[in-house]
Formats: C-alpha cells, sequence, structure tokens
C-alpha cells in the first residue's frame, strides 16, 4: 500500500473508532505518520480529507431541518479538532523521542571516538554511518558559554553540515560544551562556528579553542585534549580572545611539564614582590598588561586607567624588590615567563 493510500485509509478508520477509543488512536496515527517519514502538512491534509470525503457521504434525509444538519456539521468539526490536536501532539512527540535517540546515539559514539574505549570494528563501522574515517586526519573545536542547550547544538550543527557538508562535520553537546569534529585541512570552521554562536548568543558570551589536525583515533583523543587544555589555560592566564588555536599556546603545556621548576622561577623572581604594600596583585597585573601591549607604557596606562607616572613608578618598584626590570631585554623574558607561570600556578594562593 503506497503512503497516500495508508494515511487515506487509516484517516478514514479513524472516524469510526469509538468516541472512547478515538483520542488515543488519533496519537497513534500521529507517532506512524512521523515514523513514516510523512511530513506534518501530510498528516494534517490526510486528517482533513478524511474528513470531508465522511461529510460528502453522510446522507441527508427529507426530513432533516436545517438545524439539524447544522448541529451534525458542528459535531463533526469538533470531531475534527480533537483529532488533529491529538494526531499533531502523536506526530511532536514522536519526533522528539526519535530525535533524542540519535541524540544520545551520536553523543555516545563522540564519547567513544574520543575517548577510544569502544571495540575498534564497532567503532569503525558506527562511523561510517556519520561520514567518519578514522584512518584521517581531524581537528576538533570546543565552544563553550553559559547557555548552550541541545538546540542551539542541533541548529550549529545543521548549519556546518550546511555549510561544509554532510560528513565533514559532526557536532554534538558534550560535559556542557560543544564539541565539533572536522575533517583535517577543511578550511574556515572556526571562523564558521564563532559566527553562529554570536548568532545565537551575541558576542563576548563564548569562546572557542581549536585542537591541532591529528590523524587518527588516537590523534583525535589528542586534539580534543588540546582544545580543552587551551580554554582552561585561557581562564587562568585571562585571555578573553573569541577563538584561540592550541597551537599558539604549546608554551603553557611545556612550562607546566616541570612544575617544580616553574614553581621554582616563580617564586624566586617574583616572591619579592610579596613584601610590597598593596600586595603582589598590583604588580601582576601591571606586568601582564604590559607584556599585552608590547612594553608600551601609553597604551598599558590607558588600559588600567592610571596614569603612565603610575605605571613607570610600578615598574621601577618591581626592578627595586625583585632586581627585574621589563625594559631590560635580557630580563623581559625571564619576567613575563614567571608571570605567564604565577597565572597558570595561582599564584600566590
Amino acid at each position: 500500500m503506497s503512503e497516500d493510500n495508508w494515511l487515506a485509509a487509516n484517516c478514514q478508520d479513524l472516524l469510526y473508532v469509538p468516541a472512547s477509543a478515538r483520542r488515543q488512536a488519533a496519537v497513534n496515527l500521529g507517532a506512524r505518520a512521523a515514523d513514516e517519514g510523512l511530513t506534518l502538512r501530510e498528516l494534517v491534509a490526510g486528517l482533513l480529507d478524511a474528513i470531508t470525503v465522511h461529510w460528502s457521504a453522510t446522507p441527508v434525509e427529507p426530513a432533516d431541518t436545517a438545524v439539524a444538519v447544522h448541529s451534525r456539521a458542528e459535531t463533526l468539526l469538533d470531531t475534527a479538532r480533537v483529532l488533529l490536536t491529538d494526531a499533531v501532539d502523536g506526530y511532536a512527540r514522536q519526533n522528539r523521542a526519535e530525535l533524542d535517540r540519535h541524540d544520545n546515539e551520536r553523543a555516545a559514539f563522540v564519547n567513544d571516538l574520543l575517548t577510544g574505549r569502544a571495540d575498534p570494528g564497532g567503532l569503525a563501522e558506527r562511523a561510517h554511518r556519520y561520514g567518519i574515517r578514522l584512518s584521517a586526519t581531524h581537528t576538533v573545536l570546543i565552544a563553550r558559554a553559559a547557555g548552550l542547550t541541545p538546540g542551539i547544538t542541533h541548529r550549529i550543527d545543521a548549519a556546518l553540515a550546511s555549510r561544509f557538508g554532510e560528513g565533514n562535520t559532526l557536532t554534538t553537546l558534550r560535559d556542557g560544551d560543544v564539541v565539533c569534529i572536522s575533517a583535517g585541512g577543511l578550511r574556515g570552521i572556526a571562523a564558521e562556528l564563532a559566527h553562529l554562536l554570536l548568532t545565537e548568543l551575541g558576542a563576548g558570551n563564548w569562546q572557542i579553542a581549536v585542537g591541532r589536525t591529528q590523524p587518527g583515533v588516537q590523534g583525535l583523543a589528542t586534539s580534543l585534549d588540546e582544545a580543552r587544555h587551551t580554554l582552561d589555560y585561557a581562564v587562568r592566564l585571562g585571555f578573553t580572545t573569541p577563538v584561540l588555536n592550541a597551537a599558539d599556546l604549546l608554551v603553557f603545556p611545556v612550562l607546566l611539564r616541570d612544575r617544580d621548576a616553574i614553581t621554582d622561577l616563580v617564586t624566586t623572581v617574583l616572591g619579592p614582590l610579596t613584601t610590597a604594600r598593596g600586595g603582589v596583585e598590583p604588580y601582576l597585573e601591571t606586568l601582564s598588561v604590559l607584556f599585552d601591549n608590547q612594553g608600551n607604557h601609553t597604551a598599558t596606562a590607558r588600559q588600567m586607567h592610571l596614569s603612565v607616572r603610575a605605571i613607570t613608578y610600578r615598574l621601577d618598584r618591581i626592578r627595586d624588590l625583585t632586581g627585574y626590570h621589563p625594559g631590560e631585554p635580557t630580563q623581559r623574558f625571564t619576567l613575563q615567563t614567571a608571570v605567564l607561570g604565577a597565572r597558570l600556578l595561582g599564584w600566590p594562593p
């Protein structure tokens, strides 16, 4: 039986179901229509056509008055309203259930893919469904923001797939972050994701980290870790750039790899600032802003809402206490490394 014949027959049968069971029958009809892949427009049209046929087939007796005919029409319209409401509700519920199932399957696949804990054979079979070749190179992007929802993630996923093609991107919500796996070498993915987040959440409410392009399944996990750590570094260091590339922040894992050494550097170089009146924080902030502005005193003063004279005084005070001055080329790198280390370590406690 064709889809049209199936729908027409079931819609007509619905009008002869006992009144007590008619509403549930309408819900079931709507759910089946969703399963069969019919559109909501087709479902509504099928019900209205069946109601029209039913009315046309209803005999009008000579003895029927206008009031009686009007009463039957009103009853049929009430029935039609109830059936349409329940059928549409069943259709929507089934679609939501299918969407939830799809989301759960996708989230489970991405989790298995990024952790590498699943059976390789089964993982490859599931990857094929999503257009992912496990032997190829991929890049993992993570978008972090308050208020990310499954609905936002669906729209982003659909927009990226439309822009770059099905199978070139796979986007899901994982641990509250939007995680996007893109085919290696895909250009413009970070910019497009940023544009979509700007549209959904506005400016300043999100941040994206891009892991390096890596080969194979292990490479996916590595790229994910790089993107996640990049966002963590951004929080510790106060970076507010909307899009961060892990490749630009490779120095920070190096700094943290030898924690004892970086701790020793921080306490040795910056430790004397803890004796300054007002504490160490104003001096750390001054150095951070100064380095961000490539040593420009005027830009630093403007950003901190201070006078250039106040900035110069703080830098001289740093030199007096620590023996280091950012104006000395041989000392600038040591000071900047120590300041970065302090931010990474959360120093002073």
